[in-house]
């Protein structure tokens, strides 16, 4: 912060008011300054309407078998979005794991999103070699979904609540228990325990 100790005053005070506005060139210090005349009142600056910020989490990208998964059309169930790619051995080491789990828990939704320039004729030959039962998507490094950090490691999973917010994320490897021990914690059904169905008391 400059501090005013070196110059006059009322030429503290004009600067003052005159903040956030390019100053008038000033003069040699050693001369007497000159009196200042007051300085205009600013017009309020108008402030923008901005639209209420959403708390839930957005999603909507598109698929490598040509479809589109949107996030918001899995509310009232958990979804796993795991950050991974091609070249990350923990990443692939998971992802049978994380497929058996959106096979074989009906409240549970997984999407995968690859982290890496890689052309889709090579993602789905990768993924001949690697098959998962849910949708891979191939995410722009240069700009990834805004809802979402950027990845600083793989893999890196969010575990969405039903009712579109952020309940946990993963960074590093999960696997089927994280992520049910996860959901319990967040107030979703234990392992084992058959989710309530939608619409009864205490669902979302």
């Amino acid at each position: 912060m400059n501090r005013p100790y070196s110059r006059p005053i009322l030429l503290a005070a004009a600067l003052a008011l005159a903040a956030c506005q390019p100053s008038a060139p000033q003069g040699d210090s050693a001369k007497p300054a000159p009196v200042a005349s007051p300085a205009p009142t600013p017009a309020p600056t108008p402030t923008p309407t901005a639209e209420p910020a959403s708390d839930t989490t957005q999603l909507r990208i598109a698929t490598i078998d040509g479809k589109t998964f949107d996030l918001a059309e899995h509310r009232g169930r958990w979804v796993v979005i795991n950050f991974w790619a091609t070249w990350c051995g923990p990443c692939i080491k998971e992802m049978p794991e994380l497929s058996a789990l959106d096979t074989m828990r009906e409240h549970i939704d997984v999407v995968g999103l690859a982290y890496e320039e890689i052309e889709p004729a090579d993602m789905q030959a990768f993924l001949k070699q690697h098959p998962v039962s849910y949708p891979i998507a191939v995410v722009d490094v240069a700009s990834p979904p805004p809802a979402f950090d950027t990845p600083r490691g793989l893999p890196m999973s969010y575990l969405i609540a039903p009712d579109g917010k952020v309940a946990e994320k993963f960074l590093g490897a999960v696997d089927a228990k994280k992520i049910e021990d996860a959901i319990a914690k967040a107030g979703g059904p234990k392992p084992g325990e058959k989710p309530a169905a939608p619409g009864a008391a205490g669902s979302p």
